[in-house]
């Protein structure tokens, strides 16, 4: 596969942005020796106009044999990996994150785009479903596309969640207008020009940039479908428009998710899992561990493994690898994450390590952070932190523990520590969660992208990955052809003779298991 080089700093990149406004932006970095490059701003009327040409390219598109889809998605697989350090550049540079975290990143759109070129054309094809009479009633059904897909993606993983779920709409014949967060618009840019390398056709898949408010209230009113990945706040007021508008959506919103630790867990396991867990992209992930309810009896040895080993993690906000924990992404988030550490403690929360913010390492980083102590009314006990902050409790028996994992409006995702698979699986179920990993704590569940991952309550709406994944994207259109004898009446009788001998037909193939 031949790949080409993307200069960052080209113009010609801006043509995946539909603007016509002369007006452009530069986000600041979280490092403070780079630069991101400036890109221009759409308008309200750039979206309408953003839709219509995707509507455009959408019905030559959906008419694309799946076969010939599939190869699309395999070439990006390829493309995706062969251009890893032009992408693992412009993610750290937009999100400050540590390079093995945004390489996280590459790995799942590129397993995200392997799954839907080995499975697309399998879960898209047509389906042939029993009619209602064997033989006389022929029945299919046709996943017909939704038309235009509108994606919202925010700035916490910008390639993956701005290109993800814009795949499996493409795969399932649609177009779509993505809407990434201000902060991280490059990361979109490259994800889109790639996919163009691989074949997509142009404005298949385009980018509107601005207000976040403005730009997605009128996509939302324009799209067939839409994508939102955020606050539970905004992803109410998108639900109720979408509703409005009798279109569907797809929502993964907030999450505080619990981690339990039962009383056999190894606990340098345990240590290697919630580090992985807790910090990775400096907390600043939907299924990061936030809550963590480790067994009375091995309570005070897990604090303090946990706590050591937190201790010794390399804190950069610099381009390049060899680092454990990176920068937060933006100052709001940096208020955000101090304020709720300085709350927990003014409300009796004690700090185990960590709880500073360090300006010497760069503007937006804090320490990882364990805090205990926190009862179960304690702000940081019930909101999302979004930040490498965790707090760790103990409990007396499981039947507690999963009562505390449950106590939250949220149930995005979770996860069980244990030797005994059987005994976590068993406290899996009981938890009210999308997604549960038994002895990891996300990346199990994240990674198996051939199986659904979303949110329960008020994680959201919908599913990502899996066959329901991509068929979201579709409406089901049901044609049934009957042959020889109508269903109506038949054979001269008069209505009730018809009505009997309907009944006693479904009797005889009950008794026959033919229906």
């Amino acid at each position: 596969m031949v790949t080409t080089t993307i200069d960052r700093n080209s113009p010609d990149l801006w043509r995946h942005v539909v603007s016509t406004t002369n007006q452009t932006h530069a986000p600041i970095s979280p490092f403070p020796h780079e630069t991101i490059p400036a890109f221009p701003l759409s308008s309200v009327a750039d979206v309408t106009t953003a839709v219509q040409r995707a509507r455009e390219v959408q019905r030559i598109w959906a008419l694309t044999a799946l076969k010939d889809r599939q190869t699309v998605m395999s070439r990006f697989h390829d493309i995706v990996l062969g251009h890893e350090t032009e992408i693992l550049d412009v993610i750290q540079r937009e999100t400050g994150k540590a390079r093995a975290h945004a390489m996280d990143e590459v790995l799942h759109v590129a397993m995200n785009a392997g799954y839907l070129a080995r499975v697309g054309k399998k879960v898209l094809r047509t389906e042939r479903r029993a009619g209602a009479f064997p033989i006389l009633t022929q029945s299919k059904v046709h996943h017909i596309p939704n038309g235009v897909v509108g994606v919202i993606s925010p700035w916490n993983y910008p390639f993956t969640l701005a290109i993800s779920d814009a795949l499996a709409a493409i795969m399932a014949g649609n177009a779509v207008v993505i809407k990434p967060d201000l902060q991280t618009v490059w990361s979109a840019i490259y994800a889109v020009e790639l996919l163009e390398q691989a074949g997509a056709p142009q404005g298949l898949v385009q980018i509107v940039v601005g207000d976040g408010p403005t730009l997605g209230q009128e996509l939302v009113a324009h799209v067939d479908y839409i994508c939102f990945t955020g606050s539970t706040r905004t992803g109410r007021l998108i639900a109720t428009q979408a509703a409005q508008r009798l279109i569907g959506a797809a929502l993964e919103l907030g999450g505080k998710n619990p981690m339990i630790v039962c009383a056999d867990a190894d606990l340098d396991k345990f240590v290697d899992i919630a580090i992985h867990s807790c910090f990775t992209s400096a907390g600043q992930l939907c299924v990061s561990t936030e809550r963590i309810y480790v067994a009375q009896e091995i309570y005070e040895l897990a604090v303090s493994k946990l706590a050591s080993r937190v201790t010794s993690l390399t804190i950069k906000a610099e381009m390049g690898w060899g680092y454990d924990i990176g920068s937060l992404t933006t100052s709001a988030q940096h208020e955000r994450v101090v304020a709720a550490i300085n709350n927990a403690v003014a409300q009796g929360a004690h700090v185990v390590v960590g709880g500073k913010s360090r300006p010497d390492i760069g503007p937006l980083v804090v320490e990882p952070t364990i805090l205990s102590h926190v009862s179960d009314q304690m702000d940081v006990a019930r909101q999302e932190v979004f930040g490498p902050c965790v707090f760790i409790s103990p409990f007396e028996t499981e039947e507690q523990a999963i009562a505390l994992a449950n106590d939250s409006e949220y149930g995005l995702s979770g996860s069980v520590i244990t030797r005994d698979v059987a005994r976590g699986r068993a406290i899996a179920t009981k938890l009210k969660c999308g997604s549960v990993n038994v002895n990891e704590g996300f990346a199990a569940t994240f990674g198996s992208v051939s199986a659904p991952m979303g949110g329960m309550g008020d994680s959201g709406l919908g599913r990502r990955h899996g066959p329901e994944g991509i068929r979201r994207f579709t409406q089901p259109q049901t044609i049934s052809v009957q042959r020889f004898m109508l269903i109506s009446r038949a054979f001269g009788m008069t209505d009730r003779q018809w009505s009997r001998f309907l009944a006693r037909s479904l009797k005889l193939m009950r008794a026959l298991r033919i229906r």
